[in-house]
């Protein structure tokens, strides 16, 4: 798809881009596309592969000379999931899409449930699918990694004060206004934790965040990305964002003490 071509509105009337980063995901790929096709046919998919050596790359240019609705954005380099990530968002930017969703290669996002998402983008600028609300569910993950995550979630709403129970959650989709309110060179997060870092400057923002269950599945093929470094990534990021927000606070309890005293 050229920048000069129009994009197509769904039935909703806002113009929608999946963006789906890849690495080494030859075998995921081809069926995730198969189901976001089929799911919600008038959406866009922009494939962000990050110069796969298994020929992921390749994969996605042939869908997308079949299929004019799937794109392909080639990185040279793996240099994490934010930046793809943000890579995305840019593109979906300059082609004029009204909603930008995040969606994983992998199939732990089910397309199937994408309509949910965006339909509750009529009261949310941004729309998180959450295993951690009422009727959101996590199949075939181990003990300890469902522990993991629900205890990165409490710490960082804890940390953050914030309400939102899946902010670490990848499935989303945001309205363009929010990406472009949020300046991305100055999200330093590479891992996971971007996620985090996204949805706090969402907030901080005053955009509306909203929460809808979804039902997160372990991927079946191939190796997940998590690694020990994004978790204390993580850990280190939202410890210092808390406490950074905690002073903000305190400093403004102080300011707003000294000018009732000078009065």
């Amino acid at each position: 798809m050229s920048s000069e071509e129009s994009v197509d509105a769904n039935e909703t009337g806002e113009r929608v881009l999946v963006i789906i980063p890849t690495f080494n995901e030859r075998e995921n790929l081809p069926r995730i596309l198969d189901r976001v096709r089929a799911a919600v046919p008038d959406v866009h998919v922009l494939v962000v592969d990050d110069g796969s050596p298994d020929g992921t790359g390749l994969i996605a240019d042939e869908r997308a000379a079949a299929d004019d609705r799937i794109a392909v954005l080639h990185r040279t380099e793996k240099n994490g999931l934010g930046p793809a990530y943000f890579a995305g968002f840019g593109w979906g930017l300059d082609h004029g899409f009204d909603v930008l969703v995040e969606m994983d290669a992998d199939g732990s996002h089910a397309p199937e449930q994408l309509p949910r998402l965006l339909t509750a983008l009529d009261h949310a600028d941004l729309v998180i699918g959450s295993r951690y609300v009422p009727g959101g569910s996590v199949v075939n993950w181990p003990k300890r990694r469902e522990l993991l995550s629900k205890g990165g979630n409490l710490y960082s709403r804890l940390a953050l004060g914030v309400s939102v129970k899946d902010i670490t959650a990848g499935y989303r989709a945001y309205r363009a206004k929010v990406i472009r309110a949020i300046p991305l060179n100055e999200v330093a997060s590479h891992g996971y934790c971007f996620q985090v870092d996204l949805a706090w400057r969402t907030i901080l923002g005053g955009f509306r965040v909203v929460e809808v269950p979804i039902t997160f599945t372990e991927r079946e093929i191939g190796v997940s990305k998590m690694s020990g470094n994004i978790v204390r990534e993580a850990l280190i990021k939202v410890t210092l964002w808390g406490a950074a927000h905690r002073w903000q606070q305190i400093k403004g309890l102080f300011s707003r003490s000294g000018e009732r005293v000078s009065r």
